[in-house]
């Protein structure tokens, strides 16, 4: 009897770990994109000097408050390739310019490539505190912001990074459970390998939903100085609040060309010309 449990168990385990092992082929097939052209290496490498040139001209441009010429430089880098730092550094040279509803923007740009920055969360918030408008979230369920903070604890490259690394961690501790000669290792093991499967498993949710969170691109930020939200699509439409420039907003549907319908964070909604808005 005891021998037919441990082989029902250890069929278990088995075809857990190779469901794992089937599991990492989309999140390595998901990076393959980056990883499809073999001379993107070399077309790194050959502009890695121009690149860190450049921006060690808008880093000494910054630091001696040429502010403008800074942003200049730092929006040419980008060009090159977008990174949370760079970002980043935009956002305070046009903070510094009192150009509130860009440094904004660029913050939230750095924030969506690396959510758990302090840093980026708090020069944003102090941006934030610029704005005309003052509006208040709607209220939510505490296990729901709990789970959107713990989301955004990490970026999508670091959410695949934990995957990757607990599912070793889960192959070494099987291992342990199915040849470990002592019950205390073999307890070890299979709890061991349970946990880290767990984490497995909730890292390639996390980093699926910030990848799509990366694709999709639903937010945006007001660049004009005060625009009216309309009640449907059309210049003739009713006014039904004001926005002033710096203020976030959802993107809730796209399929119209000039015109955009918004959600604000207090759960109001409406429409807005495309014009009016910049996609983070």
């Amino acid at each position: 009897m005891k021998d037919y449990i441990y082989k029902k168990v250890e069929s278990t385990v088995r075809a857990l770990l190779l469901l794992c092992l089937f599991a990492t082929i989309p999140l390595h097939a998901e990076n393959a994109e980056e990883a499809t052209a073999p001379e993107t290496a070399t077309k790194t490498e050959a502009a890695t000097k121009t690149t860190t040139a450049t921006k060690a001209e808008a880093d000494s441009a910054y630091a001696k408050e040429h502010y403008q010429q800074a942003a200049r430089l730092y929006e040419q880098v980008l060009k090159q390739g977008v990174s949370p730092e760079l970002y980043y550094n935009l956002g305070n040279a046009y903070y510094r310019m009192d150009n509130i509803t860009l440094a904004v923007l660029n913050y939230e740009r750095a924030l969506l490539l690396s959510p758990g920055d302090a840093d980026i969360r708090f020069n944003l918030q102090m941006a934030r505190a610029k704005t005309i408008d003052k509006i208040t979230p709607e209220s939510e369920m505490f296990f729901v912001t709990w789970y959107r903070s713990l989301v955004n604890l990490m970026g999508v490259d670091s959410w695949a990074r934990t995957a990757l690394v607990s599912l070793v961690a889960a192959i070494l501790l099987t291992l342990i459970y199915l040849f470990a000669g002592r019950i205390w290792l073999r307890k070890v093991g299979f709890f061991g390998g349970m946990a880290f499967l767990v984490v497995f498993l909730l890292s390639n949710l996390f980093a699926w939903q910030q990848r799509r969170v990366l694709v999709e691109r639903t937010g945006a930020i007001v660049i004009r100085s005060a625009v009216p939200v309309k009640s449907t699509p059309s210049k003739h439409g009713t006014d039904l609040f004001i926005l002033h420039e710096g203020t976030k907003v959802t993107i809730t549907d796209s399929s119209m060309k000039d015109w955009k319908e918004v959600r604000v964070a207090d759960g109001k909604q409406g429409w807005l010309e495309a014009s009016q808005i910049e996609v983070i």
